[in-house]
């Protein structure tokens, strides 16, 4: 007798917008290549109503979920437990909805520290690095950057208490590591980084890039943590300046993959999916940076 298959998991990702999301073909590779059961799907919350539509994905038997733009602070404080590393950004792209409690995590971090060191080979420790904005997603990022004992750490962003409220929630983290941290404004960040990573809404939003060209030298290694056509001014220009430009696509797969084995414990290889994402964005006609 035939055993039936299991019913498969409900997943999805929450935000507003998220047509673009790649998330859900992600973790249908990501699934197939496990042998897990994962149903996998985009959700637009309306941005009055994130909390509405979190509520009525878990009542409807779903599992889990992520979080993106704007809502990794609402989701952060929906949840009774944090992992440390949420807890320290107080924000979150993953919840898991266990019957003891929901469970944020926030994933965005460890997922770009990922891609920078691993897939791209550069090295963060001893880099002066800036990073751009202060808000769920930079959050998400400062604490493992800082992790990496990078030379330095600047925190810019458009309203400068956003940028030192950040920088002090992760001031005892910075000291005990040595890692000298300060905010900064957007105009005046300082000069010739090692490495920048903007963070900021200027490029879903099809804003210019933020910060002067004097924050890139030669060789300058430039990531922006959107992908597809919403990097590309960002990438033009960094390479315009002489800088090495990476977009935010390696950084969603690694991010993905430690999502998934907080929700089905198995962490997914990444690879192939990587590869298989850089061959649809080129078809599409974005920039297959590497």
């Amino acid at each position: 007798m035939n055993t039936p298959a299991p019913t498969p998991a409900r997943y999805a990702v929450l935000g507003n917008p998220v047509a673009h999301s790649r998330s859900p073909v992600i973790h249908t590779a990501f699934a197939e290549q496990t042998g897990e059961a994962v149903q996998y799907e985009r959700l637009l919350a309306p941005l009055d109503g994130f909390v509405a539509t979190v509520q009525a994905f878990a009542e409807g038997g779903a599992r889990g979920c992520n979080v993106t733009v704007p809502f990794k602070f609402q989701a952060f404080s929906l949840c009774p437990r944090h992992t440390p590393r949420a807890e320290l950004a107080q924000a979150a792209n993953t919840l898991r909805f266990d019957s003891d409690g929901w469970l944020a995590d926030n994933t965005d971090g460890v997922g770009l520290m990922a891609d920078i060191q691993l897939a791209a080979g550069v090295p963060l420790r001893g880099q002066r690095v800036l990073l751009i904005g202060a808000g769920g997603a930079a959050a998400g990022v400062l604490g493992p950057l800082l992790e990496t004992r990078p030379a330095e750490v600047v925190v810019a962003n458009r309203t400068l208490a956003k940028a030192e409220a950040l920088a002090a929630r992760h001031a005892s983290l910075a000291q005990g590591l040595g890692v000298p941290l300060r905010a900064s404004s957007l105009a005046t960040p300082g000069d010739a980084f090692d490495v920048v990573l903007n963070s900021s809404a200027s490029s879903l939003g099809g804003g210019e890039v933020p910060v002067p060209a004097c924050v890139l030298r030669a060789g300058t290694l430039a990531v922006d943590l959107m992908y597809g056509a919403a990097a590309e001014p960002f990438l033009a220009w960094a390479c315009h300046h002489g800088a090495v430009a990476r977009d935010g696509l390696g950084m969603l797969v690694e991010q993905a993959a430690e999502s998934f084995a907080l929700w089905r414990g198995v962490r997914p290889a990444t690879g192939q999916v990587m590869q298989m994402l850089r061959a649809q964005l080129a078809a599409a006609g974005g920039i297959p940076k590497p």
